[in-house]
């Protein structure tokens, strides 16, 4: 039983190892095939029994282990099988050179190096929040007790100049008695012939009145105080905005002082939404870009905002920065507290920059994001100056083709650690010609990689296919992706009854890993 699976064992390691071969253009004598690989194979063996030479002789299960003899494989001791190089294809260090049918195995797909605008989605969850810039609060603006409170929960929606609250303050009906008092004193100063005592009780009647108006008075109350001629002992404080009561902080009956807090309101037909991105994303994120988020809420309706501020310190528990949304809500649709997927697409330029074809050349307000004009002028709604939008990161207008980044697609590198490996196909070459080269990349720009060196346009890049070019090259102990000096990590240690390399073959140790 035991030689039985063995001999399985060894079928099926020489099958491996045959694949193996066929890719990086060797060819192993005296091993079965598989039906779906035989047709191809055969012109191979017929093309090597004329033009190939034995390399060396290698392990179908430790292919680290090479001789240049036959024998035993000093690890697994099965019998060493040949390994044929073709005749003529001496190339670089990096360069394989396999036979059409090889490559047509590996189904090696190429595509051109470019200059192109690329678009990245940058993707970020978060909540809806209040614009804190529509925020109001109800104070108190005399001590005096809260006799009534006309909205007496959270949530109700109130309009500007509605009664709030019916407070009594003795200090306000002391205050309406001073200006009744000077307005007698006025009155009877003016039938007198001296000037002087005529003017000095008008400044004492307009002091009285800016008295009445900063303890929360209107000129409509203090004209009808006026007309009547008699004090109130009680004040109604309206509300100085429109909006939704989210905060009630007193109740009837109690006593208040100056400044305190009864209610707050919130304007929410404009709402913040606050969403957290990582740092990697930060590099494509701009003040002014729109996004588009949906909601748990109402699945398939796209909301729309503008970025308006992202915060200059990284949070030290998850690692991402708030980015504040300005988002337009007339219907009231959005709810503090939702939470929200958010997207923004940015078309990548050279140096890192950003295209934005809605703000090139533009001015924008940098308060409002939403405000854009084509000239120069001032905000709409808060009066700063604008600003140029090349001024916040973006490409100005009429671009030019250096300042599109060189891109690959995201497939043609292979990335380990901080080194990634490019395989460039040489299109002059007689014959599947694959060289490997080290190149520098920038950040990933949706299914590209942004190129900083090592490769020129119109290059062609391996897309599919490149894993086995380079494990083909680990075959042949040649540099690739996991071994960038070449000869692999078999040569870490000796085996005992393992013979010195072949001059001619491939370098490399006969250890194993």
């Amino acid at each position: 039983m035991l030689k039985f699976l063995t001999k399985v064992g060894t079928s099926v390691a020489v099958l491996a190892l045959v694949a193996g071969a066929g890719v990086a253009g060797f060819v192993l004598r005296g091993c079965a095939l598989p039906p779906q690989q035989e047709a191809a194979e055969t012109h191979i063996s017929q093309h090597a029994e004329s033009q190939e030479e034995i390399a060396f002789w290698t392990c179908s299960m430790h292919p680290q282990i090479r001789q240049p003899g036959p024998g035993k494989c000093p690890i697994c001791h099965m019998d060493l099988v040949p390994v044929y190089r073709r005749a003529g294809g001496g190339a670089g260090s990096r360069t394989l050179v396999t036979t059409p049918e090889a490559a047509a195995l590996m189904d090696v797909q190429t595509a051109p190096v470019e200059r192109r605008f690329v678009t990245t989605e940058v993707r970020m969850v978060g909540k809806v929040a209040y614009d804190e810039t529509r925020l109001g609060n109800i104070t108190a603006w005399v001590p005096g007790r809260l006799d009534r409170l006309f909205v007496d929960y959270t949530g109700v929606e109130v309009h500007k100049g509605d009664h709030m609250v019916y407070l009594y303050s003795p200090q306000l009906i002391v205050t309406q008695e001073e200006l009744l008092q000077s307005l007698k004193s006025a009155s009877t100063a003016a039938a007198s012939k001296f000037e002087d005592e005529a003017a000095s009780t008008v400044r004492i009647v307009e002091a009285t009145r800016g008295k009445l108006r900063r303890m929360g008075l209107t000129d409509e109350q203090i004209k009808e105080l006026e007309k009547r001629g008699a004090s109130l002992d009680h004040e109604t404080i309206y509300a100085p905005l429109g909006g939704t009561v989210i905060e009630k902080n007193a109740v009837e009956g109690m006593y208040v002082d100056v400044g305190t807090r009864i209610y707050t309101i919130a304007d929410l037909s404009h709402v913040w939404v606050k969403l957290d991105a990582y740092e990697s994303d930060l590099v494509w994120l701009r003040y002014g870009q729109k996004v588009t988020f949906t909601t748990e809420a109402y699945p398939g309706r796209p909301f729309t905002g503008w970025i308006a501020f992202m915060d200059p310190v990284v949070d030290a528990t998850t690692r991402t920065v708030k980015v504040r949304v300005n988002v337009p809500n007339p219907e009231r649709s959005l709810k503090p507290g939702m939470f929200v997927h958010g997207i923004v697409r940015t078309n990548v330029a050279a140096g890192g920059r950003v295209m934005d074809p809605d703000l090139a050349g533009k001015w924008v307000c940098p308060m409002h994001p939403d405000v854009v004009k084509a000239q120069a002028g001032t905000c709409d709604v808060c009066g700063m100056d604008l600003v140029t939008s090349e001024s916040l990161g973006y490409l100005p207008a009429g671009t030019k083709g250096e300042d599109q980044p060189l891109v690959i697609p995201v497939t043609a590198a292979l990335v380990t650690g901080k080194r990634a490996v490019v395989y460039v196909r040489d299109p002059k070459a007689a014959e599947p010609t694959f060289e490997g080269r080290e190149v520098e990349l920038g950040p990933r720009a949706g299914e590209y990689y942004v190129v900083l060196g090592g490769l020129a346009e119109g290059e062609l890049v391996v897309t599919n296919g490149n894993f086995k070019i380079d494990s083909a090259l680990q075959i042949q102990a040649k540099p690739s992706m996991m071994a960038p000096e070449g000869g692999g990590s078999g040569a870490a240690h000796q085996h005992g009854n393992a013979a010195p390399p072949a001059p001619e073959g491939p370098a490399g140790g006969h250890g194993h890993e």
